[in-house]
C-alpha cells in the first residue's frame, strides 16, 4: 500500500466507518477488514492518528484499528504478519512525538505502545525505554505527561509477563531505571506539595497527575522488579518513605475541597500508596518485615485514634484495616508449634508483631471496632427500613469486603479476635456485662451500642465457646429481648435473631429449641422434621381447597420453599402432591403465572427426589417440551422456568430415555434466539453430553455444530467461551467421537491459536480444546494439522512450530490449574521426537512443564517428596454431611469421568520423566544434553528438584 496515494482513500473510508448510517458504515468496515493484511496499512493509520488536524472520531478509530492489528499481525509467526521493515518504521514513528492533545487517544496510543513493547522490548526495541526516560524529563507539560503515561503502561505490561526469561529481563530493567523512577516521583511529589498551598487548581492537578503516574510506575517496579527487594537500599528507602509521604498527602486533604477533580485524584494517590504496601506485603512477606512495625503504628494511629480525624476517608480506612489484617493473618509470620522448626525470618516477624500488639493496643482496637465502626449509621437504619433485602446484601458484603467498610471491620475483628482471643475475650465479656437487662427504647444510642456488642458476640461465637453460657444468656437476656415489640426495638430484635443463628450451631441445647420456635416461629428450620409431615399435609390440603389463582400460587411458593429446605427428606411425603400436580397443570391452562409456580415446585421436587424423579417422566417431560417450545405461545411466560426444570431433570436423571433425548429437538430454535437464557441452554447441552455422549452426539451433533458456527459469528466473548466449553466437554467425555462430530469448529479454534486470539479467556478455552485433541486423539490432530497447513499454505512442521510458540507465549492466559496441567501434558505428548521444529521449541515445552509442576505439585512434609495434587485414584464416594446437599447423578457422572481423565490419572511428574527419558534414548546422551542446554538453567534446576527420586 503506497502511503501517499493510500492515505486519502483510507481516511475517506475511516470517515465513513464513523457514520451512524448502517448503509455507509457496513461497507466501510468490510473495506477496512480487507486492508488489515495489506502491507503499509498500519503506516497509513499511524499517519492518520498522529495528524492532530483531522476529526477526533476518525483518529480514534485509526488508533483502535492499529491496536487490534498488533494483537493479530505483529507476531512474526502470525499469518499475514507485518514485515520486519514496516514494524521497525512503526516503532520509530510511535515514539517520535509525545504531544497528543486528546486524553482518550493519548491513553490508547500508550496502550498500543505497551502492546508492542510486550512483544519487542528490549530485543527488537532497545531504544524505547531510553527514549521514554528522556521524554519525561522535558519541560513541556503535555509532552512530559504523555511520555509518563506511556512509561507507566509499558512498565505495567512488562511487569505482567510470567515466563522465567521475561521476568529476568524485567528484573534487569527495574534495577537499571529504579533510581531514575524514584527521583522522578520525588520531583513531581515535591512540586505538588509546594503548589497545593497556592490554591491554583490547574497546576496542582497537573503535578498531582504526574505524581500519580510516576507512583504507578514505581509500584510495578517495586513489587515485580526484584527477587530480593530487601537487599536493595533504594527500594527499602522508597517503602520506608511512603509513611511520611502519606501523612503529607493526608494533610493536603484539609486544604483541598471535598467535591472536585483534584480531591478525587488526591484520594486515588493516597490509596495507591496503600496498594504499594499491600502488594509488596503479599508478594514479598519477608522483605516486608522491616516495615511491619511502621505499618501497624501508622494504620492503627489513623484508624483507631484521633490522629485520623478530619483527614481519613472510607476507602483509606478500609486499606489500612486490610494492611493490619494481612499482617495479623500472614502465614509467613506465624511460627510452627515447635518454635525451633520456624525460620529466623518468621521468628523475627512474629517478635515484631507480639511487641506491637500489647494489651492496651489490642483493647483499644477491640473497643473502637465495636463501639465506633460496628454502630449502625442513620443511613443504614433508613436503608434497612426501606429496602431490607438490599441492606442485607450490602451488610454481608460478599466478595466486596476488601472495599466496603462494614464487612471489612467485621473481618478485621474476627481475625484479631481469633489471633489474640485470650487477651480480648475478657474485654468483650466486660462489654456484655454492662448491657444486661432491657434497654430504654428512648435511648437510641444505647440500643445501637447493644446492637454492636451483640454483633461482636455473634462474630466471635466460636472463640467464646468456653467463656459464655449461651443457654442461660438466651433464656435470661435474649428471649426477653425478642418479646419487646416497640418499633424502636426492631433493629435489636433483628440482631438477636441473627445472633442466635450464629450460636445455634456452636452451643445451644436442643431442649431450648421449642422456646425459640415459639418466639420466632417464622424461622422454622429444617432441623425441625417433627413438624414436617403435619405442615406438608396441611399445606397440600389448603392447595386443593383454595380457588383463587393467586392463593394457589402463594401456597405453591410455600410448598416449594419447604421442599427446597428439607431436600431429600421430603421423599416420604410427596406422593399426594405428585398425583395432584398433573391435574393442577391441566386446570391452569389459561393461567401462565400459576403454571410458572408449578414449574418452580417441580424444580425443587426433582432436586428432592433425585434419581427417583424418573418416575415423574410421563408428566414431567411433556411439561418441559411445552415450556421450551418457542413455536408455542406459552413459552413467553414458561421458558425460563422450563429450561431450569429441563436442566435439573438432566442433572438428576440416572440414564437417558428416548423421550428425554427427543426433547432436545427444541434446542436449535432456542439457540437462534440468542436470549439471556443462552447460558442455561449451554448447561443443558453439557448435561446431555455427560449423560449419554455417544447417543446424543450421533443424533444431534451435526445440527448442533451448525448452530454453534452461526452463534460464534455474533455472540459476545462470554458466549463464545460457553460454546467452546461444550466442545471441550465433548472431547473430554468422548475423545474419539467428539473431535469427529465437532470437526467443523476445530479449524476456527486452530486459527484462533495461531493468530493469537486477543481475549485471554477465549484463548485459554481454545488451548483447552486443542490440548484435548493433541493429548487424547493424536491421529485426529495430525489430520487437522494437515488440513490447516493446506489452508495456510504452509508446511505442517512450520505450522506446528508456530502453534507451539503461540501456546508457550500465551500460557499466562490460562488460569485454571486443570487446563494448565492439560497444556503441559499435551505439549509433552509431542516427545520423544527427532523433528527439528519440535526440538527447536523444546525449551518452551519444558518451561510450560515446569510451570505445570509448580501448579500441581505439593510437598509431603513427612517425606520431603513431591506429589501431583490433581491425581484422583479412589473410587469411594465422599461422605456428605447433613448441611450439604447430596450429589446429583450428574455430579457422580463427572466424578467417574474425572477418574478417566488424563489430568487426574496421569502424574505430570512421571510423565515428564518418561518423556525426557525417551527423548534421551532417541538422541543419545550428547544430543540430549545439547537439547537441555537450550533451557534456562534456573528452569533446569527447578525441574531436577521436582524429579528427585526418579
Amino acid at each position: 500500500m503506497d502511503l501517499n496515494s493510500a492515505s486519502t482513500v483510507v481516511l475517506q473510508v475511516l470517515t465513513q466507518a464513523t457514520s451512524q448510517d448502517t448503509a455507509v458504515l457496513k461497507p466501510a468496515e468490510e473495506q477496512l477488514k480487507q486492508w488489515e493484511t495489506q502491507p503499509g496499512f498500519y503506516s497509513v493509520l499511524l499517519n492518520i492518528f498522529t495528524n492532530h488536524t483531522l476529526d477526533i472520531n476518525v483518529r480514534w478509530l485509526a488508533v483502535l484499528y492499529f491496536k487490534n492489528g498488533i494483537d493479530r499481525y505483529w507476531r512474526r509467526v502470525a499469518p499475514h504478519a507485518l514485515s520486519e521493515e514496516e514494524k521497525s518504521t512503526l516503532r520509530a514513528g510511535l515514539i517520535t512525538n509525545f504531544n497528543e492533545p486528546i486524553n482518550q487517544i493519548a491513553t490508547q496510543i500508550a496502550v498500543l505502545i505497551a502492546k508492542v513493547a510486550r512483544l519487542d522490548c528490549p530485543r527488537q526495541w532497545p531504544e524505547l525505554i531510553p527514549t521514554l526516560i528522556e521524554s519525561v524529563k522535558v519541560q513541556d507539560d503535555l509532552r512530559q505527561h504523555r511520555a509518563l503515561l506511556t512509561f507507566y503502561h509499558v512498565t505495567k505490561t512488562l511487569a505482567s509477563k510470567r515466563l522465567a526469561a521475561d521476568r529476568k529481563l524485567f528484573y534487569d530493567l527495574a534495577s537499571g531505571i529504579y533510581s531514575f523512577a524514584c527521583s522522578l516521583w520525588n520531583h513531581h511529589t515535591d512540586t505538588f506539595l509546594q503548589q497545593v498551598s497556592s490554591g491554583n487548581e490547574a497546576p496542582v492537578l497537573s503535578s498531582l497527575e504526574r505524581t500519580l503516574l510516576s507512583l504507578k510506575v514505581l509500584r510495578k517496579l517495586t513489587v515485580n522488579g526484584f527477587v530480593e527487594p530487601h537487599k536493595n537500599m533504594e527500594v527499602m528507602g522508597f517503602l520506608h518513605g511512603i509513611f511520611e509521604r502519606l501523612k503529607q498527602f493526608l494533610e493536603c486533604s484539609r486544604s483541598i475541597g471535598t467535591d472536585n477533580v483534584c480531591r478525587d485524584r488526591l484520594e486515588k494517590t493516597i490509596i495507591l500508596f496503600t496498594k504499594v504496601l499491600l502488594d509488596f506485603l503479599d508478594q514479598h512477606p519477608f522483605s516486608f518485615t522491616p516495615l511491619i512495625q511502621r505499618s501497624l503504628e501508622f494504620s492503627v494511629s489513623y484508624v483507631f485514634t484521633e490522629v485520623g480525624e478530619g483527614v481519613t476517608f472510607e476507602r483509606f480506612i478500609v486499606q489500612c484495616m486490610n494492611l493490619i489484617k494481612m499482617i495479623v493473618k500472614n502465614y509467613a509470620y506465624k511460627p510452627s508449634k515447635n518454635f525451633e522448626d520456624s525460620s529466623p525470618e518468621t521468628l523475627e516477624a512474629h517478635k515484631i508483631k507480639m511487641a506491637f500488639f500489647t494489651y492496651p493496643t489490642l483493647t483499644e482496637i477491640c473497643r473502637r471496632l465495636v463501639s465506633h465502626y460496628f454502630l449502625l449509621t442513620e443511613e443504614e437504619l433508613t436503608m434497612w427500613e426501606e429496602d431490607p433485602e438490599g441492606f442485607t446484601a450490602e451488610e454481608t458484603g460478599g466478595d466486596s469486603w476488601k472495599y466496603s467498610l462494614r464487612p471489612c471491620t467485621e473481618v478485621l475483628f474476627i481475625d484479631i479476635f481469633h489471633e489474640y482471643n485470650q487477651t480480648l475475650t475478657p474485654v468483650l465479656l466486660e462489654m456484655m456485662q454492662t448491657l444486661q437487662g432491657p434497654t430504654n427504647v428512648e435511648d437510641m444510642n444505647a440500643l445501637l451500642i447493644k446492637d454492636a456488642v451483640y454483633n461482636a458476640v455473634g462474630l466471635a461465637a466460636y472463640e467464646l465457646f468456653d467463656s459464655v453460657d449461651f443457654d442461660q444468656w438466651f433464656k435470661n437476656q435474649l428471649l426477653p429481648e425478642l418479646q419487646v415489640i416497640h418499633n424502636r426495638y426492631k433493629p435489636l430484635r433483628r440482631r438477636v435473631i441473627w445472633l442466635i443463628g450464629q450460636w445455634i450451631s456452636v452451643k445451644f441445647k436442643s431442649d431450648l429449641r421449642p422456646m425459640l420456635y415459639e418466639a420466632i416461629c417464622n424461622l422454622l428450620q429444617d432441623q425441625d422434621l417433627v413438624y414436617l409431615e403435619t405442615m406438608f399435609t396441611l399445606l397440600f390440603q389448603l392447595l386443593q381447597q383454595v380457588t383463587e389463582c393467586d392463593t394457589k400460587m402463594h401456597v405453591l411458593h410455600v410448598l416449594s420453599c419447604v421442599i427446597e429446605r428439607v431436600n431429600v427428606q421430603i421423599r416420604p411425603y410427596v406422593g399426594c402432591l405428585v398425583q395432584y400436580l398433573p391435574l393442577l397443570w391441566k386446570q391452569s391452562e389459561e393461567h401462565n403465572m400459576l403454571r410458572c409456580a408449578i414449574l418452580t415446585t417441580l424444580i425443587h421436587l426433582v432436586q428432592g427426589l433425585g434419581a427417583d424423579s424418573k418416575n415423574l417422566y410421563p408428566f414431567l417431560l411433556p411439561v418441559i417440551q411445552l415450556s421450551t417450545d418457542v413455536s408455542q405461545p406459552p413459552h413467553v411466560y414458561l421458558l425460563e422456568d422450563g429450561l431450569e426444570l429441563w436442566l435439573v431433570t438432566l442433572e438428576n436423571s440416572p440414564c437417558i430415555t428416548p423421550e428425554l433425548l427427543r426433547i432436545f429437538q427444541n434446542m436449535s430454535p432456542l439457540l437462534e434466539l440468542s436470549s439471556e437464557s443462552l447460558r442455561t441452554c449451554f448447561k443443558i447441552i453439557n448435561g446431555y453430553i455427560f449423560l449419554s455422549s455417544t447417543e446424543f452426539l450421533q443424533t444431534y451433533a451435526v445440527g448442533l455444530c451448525q448452530s454453534f458456527c452461526e452463534l460464534l459469528k455474533e455472540i459476545t466473548t462470554d458466549g463464545q467461551v460457553q460454546v467452546l466449553k461444550v466442545v471441550e466437554n465433548a472431547l473430554k467425555v468422548n475423545p474419539v467421537l467428539g473431535p469427529q462430530m465437532f470437526q467443523p469448529i476445530l479449524p476456527c479454534i486452530f486459527r484462533g491459536i495461531i493468530e493469537g486470539e486477543r481475549y485471554p479467556v477465549v484463548m485459554s478455552t481454545y488451548l483447552g480444546v486443542m490440548g484435548r485433541v493433541l493429548l487424547q486423539n493424536t491421529s485426529f490432530f495430525s489430520s487437522l494439522l494437515n488440513e490447516m497447513a493446506h489452508k495456510f499454505n504452509q508446511e505442517m512442521d512450520q505450522l506446528l512450530g508456530n502453534m507451539i510458540e503461540m501456546w508457550v507465549d500465551r500460557m499466562d492466559n490460562i488460569t485454571q490449574p486443570e487446563r494448565r496441567k492439560l497444556s503441559a501434558l499435551a505439549l509433552l505428548s509431542l516427545l520423544p521426537s527427532d523433528n527439528s521444529v519440535i526440538q527447536d521449541k523444546f525449551c518452551g515445552i519444558i518451561n510450560i512443564s515446569v510451570e505445570g509442576l509448580h501448579d500441581v505439585m505439593t510437598e509431603d512434609p513427612e517425606t520431603g517428596t513431591y506429589k501431583d495434587c490433581m491425581l484422583m485414584s479412589h473410587l469411594e464416594e465422599p461422605k456428605v454431611t447433613e448441611d450439604e446437599e447430596p450429589p446429583t447423578e450428574q455430579d457422580k457422572r463427572k466424578k467417574m469421568l474425572a477418574l478417566k481423565d488424563p489430568v487426574h490419572t496421569v502424574s505430570l511428574q512421571q510423565f515428564i520423566y518418561e518423556k525426557l527419558k525417551a527423548q534421551q534414548e532417541l538422541l543419545g546422551e550428547q544430543g540430549f544434553q545439547s537439547l537441555m542446554e537450550t533451557v534456562d538453567t534456573e528452569i533446569v534446576t527447578q525441574l531436577q528438584e521436582f524429579l528427585q527420586g526418579f
